[in-house]
């Protein structure tokens, strides 16, 4: 299946001047302030859970109408509109002029040269940082900010089309790159979809059922892009999950643990966190189904569990009451889950043989969800 081919380059210029015009609008309304005499304030989303709302609409978290002022007339208002400034500064002047990029944590030690606008400590950098993707509508990485921590990895059958600090790369993720498959970039606005023969995306939880997978060949026999979601999965995951899921028609499914911290997991990328509500129309996908393991599974396969902790129980409880698992298909599992009293790995599946999770349960599964 072949995909418009478009440059990449272009659609990075375009996000820079998106970037620079907004955060120098937001300068320019402080300005306009100060001129008409104005004390100056930014009006924002209060960012508390109670301006958390469940979207039926778009089936993912928001905020809500409440908002919050930031003004000039308290001392810590001041100070927090001086440090947005000078945020602000920086990323046009040196991110976004010269194509540079830092990380959260480079971001804060930068502004020890800030003198009075320098941040107490990095949660306070990191959230002013979200203070201006809430503000401009944008995503960090317009601003070229990027995480500490090296991306999650995908193997099948796509081909993409990558704009590196060092031109373009063409990539087909699975003849062009090595077992640990190819790894996602911070910001993967810069990936152009050229061609796929992939029939569904499933996204998992664990390194070890992503190799397995991998050395079983299941994304050459099932024609399946396998995403390694590493635990709660980074923002650049999720935004290429729903890139491909919206852009490419790729059905997407999730496979993590059975335990109510890895059904969150599948929450966080299907319907959005409450802690990044105002990015979850932009990464979020709806349409992602959960695979399992579930509670039934344990049951019906006997797998090897361990014992829920009193933590697991209240968590499951939370779940029950959530509107992210309102239906009666969590309804049936979580409450069986409390009844059993039991937890399962992925890994867990081993226990009946190595060929077993790719020939007989994701098989079995997906034929049932009307995957393959």
């Amino acid at each position: 299946m072949a995909i418009s081919d478009k440059k990449v380059s272009k659609h990075r210029k375009e996000h820079d001047s998106l970037a620079k015009d907004r955060l120098l609008g937001l300068a320019e309304e402080l300005y306009d302030q100060f001129v008409d005499e104005i004390v100056p304030n930014v009006n924002m989303p209060s960012r508390t859970k109670n301006n958390i709302e469940y979207s039926d609409k778009s089936d993912v978290w928001v905020y809500g109408d409440r908002t919050s002022i930031r003004s000039a007339k308290t001392v810590k208002g001041a100070f927090q509109l001086l440090k947005t400034a000078y945020t602000v500064d920086f990323l046009v002047k040196n991110h976004i002029a010269y194509n540079r990029g830092s990380t959260l944590r480079e971001l804060y030690y930068i502004s020890e040269n800030w003198d009075i606008a320098k941040f107490r400590e990095q949660p306070e950098s990191d959230r002013l940082i979200e203070d201006l993707e809430i503000i401009s509508n944008l995503q960090r990485e317009y601003f070229h900010m990027r995480p500490e921590e090296d991306g999650a990895t995908m193997f099948g059958p796509i081909r993409i089309r990558e704009e590196t600090k060092r031109g373009q790369r063409t990539i087909h993720c699975q003849e062009d790159i090595g077992e640990s498959g190819y790894q996602i970039p911070f910001n993967v606005e810069n990936i152009e979809f050229v061609d796929h023969d992939a029939k569904f995306i499933i996204a998992i939880e664990t390194g070890g059922m992503y190799a397995r997978l991998i050395e079983n060949g299941f994304d050459e026999e099932y024609n399946a892009i396998l995403v390694h979601l590493k635990g709660q999965p980074a923002r650049s995951t999720r935004r290429l999950i729903k890139r491909m899921n919206e852009e490419l028609n790729i059905p997407v499914v999730v496979f993590t643990d059975g335990d109510p911290w890895s059904y969150r997991i599948y929450a966080s990328v299907a319907y959005g966190a409450i802690k990044s509500a105002h990015l979850s129309e932009f990464m979020a996908t709806p349409a992602a189904k959960f695979v399992g393991v579930q509670p039934s599974d344990i049951v019906e396969y006997e797998l090897s569990t361990d014992k829920l902790t009193d933590k697991d129980v209240d968590a499951l409880r939370s779940e029950l009451t959530d509107p992210r698992f309102k239906t009666d298909y969590w309804k049936e599992q979580l409450n069986l889950q409390l009844n059993i009293k039991k937890k399962a790995e992925q890994q867990a599946f081993a226990g009946k043989g190595l060929d077993f999770v790719t020939e007989t349960y994701l098989p079995n599964r997906l034929s049932e969800m009307g995957i393959i």
